[in-house]
This record gives C-alpha cells, structure tokens and sequence, in this order.
C-alpha cells in the first residue's frame, strides 16, 4: 500500500472510532436490571427518559434505545434541518431510529442558526425535564451544534432579541467565552438550566466533543454544568463593548432581576451531585484510535496534539518545519527546532508537546524507527480573502504541499493528509486533501495556479482538476464530528549523523 492509502485509512479508523453509535456503545455497560457508565450503576425499572440536541445525537439516541429497550419510556431530540433524509441518502440507517422508537425527532436550526422549530423542540424538552421525579433517570446526549438545537430565551425574551444581541457582541469583537457568559444568562436551559429542570431527578449526559479541550460549560453551552450567573459581570461585558444602553427592555428586565434565574427551592449541591457529566467521544479519542490503526500499517505513530488552532498559515509552516526537522539528511540545526517552538503559541500546540515530538522524530532518524505517522487535530481558521470554494482542511493540505516542497528524497517524501471528521469541508462534498512534495511540480505541470487558488479561497476547485481529483478525501457524510484530523507521514529516510 501507497503512504497515501494507508494514511486514508488511518483517517477512516479516527472517524468511525467516534461514530455516534459506537462511543455510545462503549460508554454504556448493560446489566440485567442496571446500566453502568463510567463507574457509576443506575437502576433501571422503566424510568428511563431520554433528551439531546445536536449534529451527531440522532445516531446516538437510535444505539441508546437499542441497549435500553423496554426500559426506556419516552424521549425528546432536537436535530439539524433534514438530517434523517441526508442520512439515508449516505446509507447510514444504522444513525436512524426505528418506526416503533419512543423517542420523538424534531428537526430545525437551519443552516446552523437557532430558529422557531428548534425553540419548539426545546421547550419540549424542558417539559419533559420538568416531569421528572426522584425515581427517574434522565440521559441527556449532547454532541457539536447542541447550542443553536436548545435555544429558550428567559421570558419575556424573544429568540430575535437574544439571537440580535449575541450578533452585536459578536461585530463588537467579544471572545468566545464573554458570548457564553451572556447566552447563559439569557437562557432558560444552558448553564446548567436542563439539569435544575430536571431535578430531583438523576441526570447522566453522554457528550460527543466538538471543542479544542472538551470543556464541558462551553460544549452546547454546559446544558447539564452548574454555570454561577453574575449579572453584574453580564453587564460588565455589555458596557465594555458600549451595548447596555441600547439591549431591548425585555433583557434589561431579566438582567435587572435581584433574584437568580432559577428558584432555589432546594440546596444547589444537591442538584450537582445528581448530575453526571462524561465525554464519550473527542479529538483525542479518535486520535488514539488513529495511532492503533496507524501501528497496524506499519507505522510509528506519534501524536502531537488534539488542540491545534491558529490561522491555517502559521499551522502549515509548523508542518513544513517539522517535515524538514525529519527529513533532514544532517543533523537539524538548533535553529529549526528553535523556530519551531516559537510557533507553538500561534498553532495552540503547547512546548511540551513539541519538545516530546522533537524528541521523537530525533530518535526515529538516529535509530531507524521505519515510517512515522505524526497524528494531530483541532479546528485552524482561515482568513477569506476571496469567493472560491474550499475548506479550512483542502486549504491546509494545499498550503503544506507547497511547504514540503524539496522536503525528502523522492519519490518517496513526505505525505500530508487534512480532514474534517464530520466529511465536509466547508461548502463542499470533500473532507479535506491528502498532498505531498510533489504538489507544486504537478500543479505546474498541469497549468494549475496555486497561488491564485489560495487568494481566492478556492482550494476545492484546486483539488478537483489536479490530477482529476485523486488528491481529494470523500469519505461522504460521516454522521459524527470531533473537529479536524491532521497526518503527516513521514517515510524512512537513510542518512548519516555527522
């Protein structure tokens, strides 16, 4: 096998190792009359209920109620606009549910913006929350895109005047974590909010990572994660971006409140201790996978990180440095490795992690290690300059290929692989691109403008007439997403230390 198709398939063990329904599967220990979930037995007696939003939870929902059974007694999910006809058309039935299923599917979030349909969908699910008793055991799944499938504005609030306020804070330049702060505070069920409606009941949350680092308040908005809600520090970040004199009067009501969102009827720590909350699939789960199927090929594998991030830019240049630190035939200068550290706070990649890396293809050239297969993942950005279509993934692969070039000994240098673990790049039907040394020799050769591709974000289009497209990955819709895979391969070179 080529290093390209075995780097394929590595990539297809690291997507179907977080498929809905096999992490699921592995999460869920069945016994007779009990479930145990990490570590921790539950009683069955038909008390089970069952809720989830989310791009992946449909797959999800169809293993949980096949292991559960008659046990389970009703079930509420919120899932993306047409995700049960997209699924079928990809073959995936075994992501949907049966005819006679007792969970009921309501489709919205539409283009991935939270709508009427969603809200419906979540106001379901917070009355079936609030039905619960202390004899009731409610299994929460949670997977990427949770947010935009649970949106319950606190009333009078209306999902326009939420969705306008998160838009300005978002023009006005507010990070990732001021935006939760202020959803949370908006909101009914995030921050905790489904699990207080929940109570007393016993809440178990199955999540399916979508987020560099798995946390758990910020993926879906911590629905099941005690969040303590300062208005105070709500209106601080509204005033630092020179929005609280102008927000509707319904959210000054509900920001203007002396009493919490919640009524706190019962002890707070009661309310957490019912809740457990575990990461069933991740980045870092399909990566280790990725490693066991790389070692299976005849590769050393070697993982850097599952927290990559950064503009694709400096991310490829980290690529292009490790690949020369590699394949040097002499010993790397100080000067590399230097070089290379310093990126580390740009890419999210932190020093440790590189000097362990460091180490490692150090000791793969001096001790002949073979083959190695450099494991990675995370979510880069891209800047858009342009109007062609493309992804963050084939733009990653298509901007390494030109940082490999003269890296290694042909034919045989190394080989790169960018892919999306959900199967879609951006606006298109690829999930990335495999690339390798010869990228810019073969671009020539077939009057292809490289250059011209990246001003104009048109990496697909690229990809699709180099070489009639045998350097695109189309693994089709995956059903699942954990961010991004990223392989450098790294072949046996013979060289001699000085």
């Amino acid at each position: 096998m080529s290093l390209d198709s075995r780097g394929r398939g590595v990539f297809a063990a690291a997507v179907g190792a977080v498929q809905p329904d096999a992490v699921v599967r592995r999460s869920i220990e069945r016994k007779e009359n009990s479930i145990l979930i990490d570590g921790h037995s539950f009683k069955l007696r038909n008390n089970l209920y069952l809720v989830g939003f989310g791009k992946a939870v449909l797959g999800m929902a169809a293993e949980a109620e096949r292991i559960m059974g008659d046990h389970l007694v009703k079930g509420v999910i919120s899932v993306p606009q047409g995700i049960q006809d997209t699924l079928r058309q990809h073959g995936k039935e075994q992501l949907l549910l049966k005819d006679n299923s007792r969970i009921r599917v309501m489709e919205g979030a539409k283009h991935n913006l939270p709508d009427a349909d969603s809200q419906k969908a979540a106001e379901c699910i917070r009355q079936l929350a609030n039905e619960l008793t202390e004899e009731d055991l409610l299994l929460v799944l949670i997977s990427g895109g949770g947010s935009a499938l649970l949106p319950a504005p606190i009333p009078p609030i209306t999902l326009q005047e939420k969705q306008d306020v998160s838009r300005r804070l978002a023009a006005a330049g507010a990070t990732i974590q001021e935006l939760n702060t202020v959803r949370r505070a908006l909101s009914t069920l995030k921050g905790g909010g489904l699990a207080h409606c929940a109570h007393p009941a016993q809440v178990v949350s199955l999540i399916l990572s979508d987020v560099i680092g798995d946390p758990l308040d910020v993926i879906a908005s911590g629905p099941t994660v005690k969040s303590e809600i300062w208005h105070e520090e709500v209106f601080s970040i509204l005033d630092r971006y020179k929005l609280s004199t102008s927000l509707p009067s319904s959210v000054k009501e509900v920001l203007g409140r002396t009493t919490p969102r919640w009524e706190e009827s019962k002890e707070e720590s009661d309310r957490v201790e019912n809740v457990l909350n575990v990461v069933i699939g991740s980045n870092r789960i399909a990566l280790k996978c990725a490693g066991r199927r790389a070692r299976e090929l005849g590769f050393r594998p070697v993982v850097l990180s599952p927290g990559v991030c950064g503009d694709v830019k400096s991310v490829s240049h980290l690529y292009g440095l490790l690949a020369r630190f590699a394949c040097s035939l002499e010993e790397p200068s100080p000067e590399l490795a230097t070089e290379i550290l310093k990126l580390g706070p740009e890419v999210g990649v932190q020093s440790w992690d590189l000097c362990r890396t460091l180490q490692a293809l150090a000791e793969g050239r001096t001790e002949g290690w073979g083959a190695t297969c450099l494991l990675a993942g995370g979510e880069p950005t891209v800047e858009l300059t342009g109007k062609g279509r493309g992804g963050r993934n084939q733009e990653l692969a298509l901007r390494v290929g030109l940082e490999l070039r003269g890296v290694g000994l042909p034919p045989n240098g190394p080989v790169f692989l960018s892919g999306g673990t959900d199967g879609q790049d951006g606006p298109t039907e690829a999930a990335g691109a495999v690339t390798d040394r010869g990228l810019w020799d073969e671009a020539q050769a077939q009057g292809l403008d490289i250059d011209g591709s990246l001003t104009n974000n048109d990496s697909f289009t690229f990809f699709s007439r180099l070489s009639g497209g045998q350097h695109l990955l189309l693994p089709g819709l995956t059903g699942t997403n954990v961010m991004d895979v990223h392989m450098l391969i790294i072949p046996s070179i013979p060289i001699t230390i000085r």
